[in-house]
Formats: structure tokens, sequence, C-alpha cells
């Protein structure tokens, strides 16, 4: 697959294809600081089998798409603490800037609507082209996100200081070592993938792009966003919640309380399942979201 590039909300974004063009478009959204690659190539075919054309595009900042390198990056702990005071803070770009590049891009292809699938990060953004832009979407898949609510808990201890101490600058060995562990300890309980196939992954990813400041100002983004709960109440797409039962990084919690935000979403809670995609899961992936968004189409 070849990488196309857009101008779309006035920066440009790498984004790819897969499908008939004349088909519904499912536009996939993807999470922190991940390439649109993490979306696998089975899944979108798979999606396309049952009649879609898959749209899949690297977020601003990640990947192929323009680097925001101009913007200058607060410190997480001052955002934190601002966050947490309600005070102003000045951000390089934020959540709804991210859910207005999705609509650029689907404006720059000319394509009225489109059924809208988001991970983890991308859910927020996902969550908030259907708040914001109700017109533009037949229906929402919002997959291990959550609605940002203060009182959700939040990721497992030992994660959230694993990931804080991601190195910014070293030798590539230690940043597989730590994207390794990363991976270990988010993951799927239930589906683990063998060292090879996790460790050949990542080496893709880092050879295609590896650039941790796009990283640090999208989690300040997230940091400061606030919660979404608003913006949930206003959906209006038929919605469906995907979220694994073992989620250590967003708790099972998050996801449940989105589809109870959401008027008439249904959520689908995977035992073993963590803040991955495993292989295994996926047919049941593109049965759940093939389902919601044909069930949404009958009712047009």
């Amino acid at each position: 697959m070849t990488e196309k590039y857009i101008n779309a909300n006035g920066i440009e974004l790498a984004y790819e294809e897969f499908g008939d063009p004349k088909d519904p478009v499912m536009l996939l959204i993807m999470g922190l600081g991940t390439q649109m690659t993490a979306w696998p190539d089975d899944f979108c075919t798979g999606l396309v089998a049952q009649g879609y054309h898959v749209i899949r595009f690297d977020n601003r900042d990640i990947g192929l798409s323009q680097k925001m390198d101009n913007l200058p990056t607060p410190k997480l702990l001052k955002v934190m603490l601002f966050s947490r005071l309600k005070l102003p803070l000045t951000l390089p770009y934020t959540l709804d800037d991210m859910a207005s590049d999705a609509i650029g891009l689907l404006d720059a292809l000319d394509i009225a609507s489109a059924h809208i699938v988001g991970a983890s990060m991308g859910g927020m953004i996902a969550q908030i082209v259907a708040g914001h832009f109700p017109r533009r979407v037949l229906s929402l898949t919002s997959i291990m996100s959550t609605s940002g609510r203060k009182s959700l808990p939040g990721p497992d201890r030992k994660i959230a200081l694993h990931m804080l101490r991601r190195p910014v600058k070293g030798d590539a060995q230690l940043m597989h070592q730590h994207a390794m562990r990363t991976w270990r300890l988010i993951g799927s309980p239930a589906y683990p993938p063998t060292d090879e196939a996790l460790s050949d992954k990542l080496n893709r990813s880092y050879k295609r792009s590896y650039y941790p400041a796009g990283h640090s100002r999208q989690m300040v983004a997230i940091m400061a966003g606030g919660d979404r709960v608003a913006v949930l109440k206003k959906i209006v797409a038929p919605t469906l919640v995907i979220h694994g039962k073992d989620d250590p990084l967003v708790p099972v919690s998050g996801g449940v309380d989105t589809a109870h935000l959401i008027s008439g979403a249904k959520l689908e809670l995977i035992e073993g399942m963590g803040h991955d995609l495993p292989v295994e899961l996926i047919p049941q992936f593109v049965k759940l979201i093939s389902s919601n968004a044909g069930e949404a189409a009958a009712h047009l």
C-alpha cells in the first residue's frame, strides 16, 4: 500500500485507501503517538470485504503527516497542574483541532459523510467529530477509549510511571526495549504476540517514522482536553463502544461511561483484551463494526 498526501485543514496529511471508492466510507483514526499502520491490513481488508471503502491516515505530528515542529511543547507536569486548577494554558494544538483534521480530510477527498472508527486517543477524536459534526457521521465506533471524566480510574500506576520514563534520547536498542516493555504491559493478556512478531512490528514502525516530539504534543492535547461529557450527550450517530475487560491503560470503566453517555449506544466488552488490537480479535472487530454501520445505513 502506497501513501498518498493531501492538504486538509491547512496541513499535509498522509493517508491510504482500501477498496472501492464507490462504497460507503469508513474512516479510521488512530491513537496517541501511533501511526496509521497500527490499523492492521487484515482489519482494513476485512472491512472492505463487508462492502466499505476504508481510509486510514496519520494524525498530525506523527507518521508521515506534517510535523508541528514549529510549536513548543509545555512540560507535562505544568499541563497537569494547570488542568487541575483550570488555569488557561497555551497549547500547541487540541483534540478539537485534530477532529477538524479528520473533517478536513473528508472535505479534501470530497466525502460528504462517513462511518467513523477511532481507537484510544483516536476514539476521543472520533467522539468529538460525531458530537460537533453530526451530519458528517453515519456511525461511530469508539474502541478502548473513554469519556475523560476525572472521576474515572486512570492507568495502572506501574504503567503510568513506565510511560512517563520513555526515553526521549538514547540509542535505538534502548528505545526498542522500552517500546517492547510498553506493549507487553498494556497488551491483551489473552492474546500476547510472540517476541518476534512484536519486535518486527516495532521495527517497521520505527523505520517508517520516529518522532517523539509529536507523541509529547499529542499527550498534552489529551491531558488538557478535559472531559467530553457534554460532547457525548450530543451524539446522535448510531454508536458502538468496544473495550477490553483487561485494559490496564484505559480501564474498562472509561468505555462503560462512554456508552452510558451516548444515547442508544451499544457496549461490547471483550474478555482478555487489553489496550491493543490483537490479530486473533480482528474477525470479531470487523463483524461488530460492520454490523453497527449496516444497522445505521438501514435507518437512513
